[in-house]
């Protein structure tokens, strides 16, 4: 069997409980949400991997974990994402580039690409951009709405959290939008 599989970082509910907040403010666009217990910022999308690569992807996950302290991440941005697509696919909540998340990202992209992942594979060569996909537009609806009617969205945030674990999650994609299920949980602890 096959499962959907990615890797994140799981936020805490006061994070998400500001960012559903924007949920309201931008109401006029034609998107769908996503679901508060599904905000996450996604490490590495691993697409579908049979069950026997399963422990391995835990093994490296668990690994790579345990060399890398807790640290912290601001949100500094919500906008549309990702950047230069027209008309936009998204609305992003932008985290600031930061050293620690950006070597682990890495060290995981890097672990995992021993394992030969197709859907990884795809993505070498693009940048990490540390973001929470809020909604996803309703492009033809969107396209149908004036240009002066379209809402602008580059709104500058600050929000901060401590990431103390990283998380593997299996996606099920369902007609209301996927849904979440936390295989494994693995705490940042250097030795």
């Amino acid at each position: 069997m096959r499962r959907r599989i990615f890797i994140a970082i799981n936020l805490p509910e006061k994070i998400k409980e500001e960012l559903v907040s924007f949920r309201e403010k931008y109401s006029e666009l034609p998107a769908r949400w996503v679901k508060p217990e599904n905000l996450h910022i996604t490490l590495a999308f691993l697409g579908y991997v049979k069950d026997e690569d399963i422990p391995k992807i835990i093994e490296i996950t668990k690994n790579v974990a345990s060399k890398h302290n807790p640290f912290s991440i601001k949100i500094v941005k919500i906008t549309y994402g990702p950047p230069k697509v027209s008309p936009p696919r998204m609305i992003w909540a932008i985290g600031e580039k930061n050293e620690s998340l950006w070597k682990l990202q890495e060290n995981l992209k890097n672990a995992l690409m021993e394992m030969k992942i197709p859907q990884l594979e795809e993505e070498e060569g693009r940048g990490f951009i540390p973001h929470i996909t809020l909604a996803r537009i309703r492009k033809l609806e969107f396209r149908q709405m004036e240009p002066e009617e379209r809402p602008e969205i580059d709104e500058d945030v600050n929000f901060s959290f401590e990431v103390k674990s990283i998380e593997i999650m299996e996606s099920h994609l369902k007609r209301g939008g996927a849904e979440y299920t936390l295989l494994e949980s693995f705490p940042l602890a250097k030795s």
